[in-house]
């Protein structure tokens, strides 16, 4: 007589135990010197406001069956038009007083990606960078050349005052008053914190990531940070993870952080996790930067590692998991 036959399931790594894929995503509105003292209950509770509003509204795409893409540029969009954040409207200023925006978009399948950098018009930047990599053989364009592609796709624009806010224009001054009466006479830095991005997972299995910010207060010549530099702020390949960045940005680029993550995922055989606490807390670290990274790997492991006071922070996935947090 012959054995019964044994059904077996075999859950693949990262699959739930009913054979889904996981979802997941995490966004990110800045990190660096955040005074929980300082921070008024009523304007902690608008940030984490914002924070969920964009974090579920990427995560309901995923639901949907949407794309990881689809995920991360609309959770972007949301921040860049909460003036609370250093992204789209509520930019931070140059030296002139302008806003310059930054933004870039990676698709983990391919891989392939699109930036900009240096607008001032586009309302929504993180849609100018999707376009560049959907619509364009480039990955990155800049300025007036940027805005020029910008009308022939449609995008929406709007006059620099739009991107002002009146506690903007207080930190400008703020900065170029520290700038004026530091001992050295030296330009004073000014605040790198409010950058926005995001990550995701979706049900295809592929990641994405995206950022977009003002860049830095105060600053001058043009000066473009790692948030719109493809390996340094954001990366994203199906092989290994998904990163957004946020911190001093110069540090960043040098460390070329986001593919440091990622290397170290794919070609080390490190967990994200592990990955990213030996380059936010070690590398990034010991060359003098602060920041954070928020990193979701293809199982659906979601990371947020910072080496600063605070990160404006959020995460969501399909195992239950919902939280939004600031120090």
């Amino acid at each position: 007589m012959r054995a019964p036959l044994l059904s077996v399931i075999v859950e693949m790594p990262g699959m739930h135990a009913d054979g889904a894929r996981p979802l997941a995503i995490a966004i990110h509105g800045g990190a660096g010197v955040i005074d929980r003292t300082q921070m008024a209950p009523e304007r902690e509770a608008s940030y984490l406001a914002g924070l969920s509003a964009a974090l579920d509204a990427g995560y309901s795409i995923l639901e949907r069956g949407g794309s990881s893409l689809d995920a991360v540029a609309d959770a972007v969009r949301l921040l860049e038009d909460d003036p609370q954040f250093n992204a789209g409207r509520g930019a931070v200023l140059t030296h002139d007083g302008e806003a310059e925006l930054d933004a870039s978009i990676m698709d983990g399948a391919g891989p392939r990606a699109g930036a900009v950098a240096g607008i001032r018009h586009v309302k929504n930047p993180i849609g100018l960078a999707r376009l560049i990599m959907d619509k364009s053989p480039h990955v990155m364009l800049i300025g007036q050349g940027a805005e020029k592609f910008a009308r022939e796709q449609g995008l929406e624009f709007v006059p620099n005052t739009y991107f002002r806010t009146p506690y903007r224009e207080e930190e400008l001054q703020r900065a170029i008053h520290r700038e004026r009466h530091s001992d050295k006479g030296a330009p004073a830095p000014g605040t790198i914190t409010g950058t926005v991005g995001a990550v995701a997972l979706d049900r295809a299995g592929n990641l994405a990531a995206a950022t977009s910010t003002g860049g830095m207060t105060n600053k001058r010549y043009g000066r473009v940070g790692d948030s719109p530099i493809i390996g340094a702020g954001t990366y994203a390949n199906n092989e290994s993870c998904a990163v957004s960045a946020t911190g001093s940005g110069e540090f960043f680029i040098r460390s070329v952080v986001a593919y440091d993550i990622h290397a170290l995922v794919q070609y080390k055989q490190l967990s994200v996790q592990d990955a990213a606490k030996e380059v936010v807390q070690v590398k990034l670290k010991r060359a003098g930067g602060d920041g954070g990274i928020i990193a979701i790997d293809r199982a659906g492991d979601i990371v947020l590692e910072f080496n600063c006071e605070g990160m404006f922070r959020g995460a969501r996935d399909s195992r239950g998991r919902r939280d939004v947090a600031i120090y």
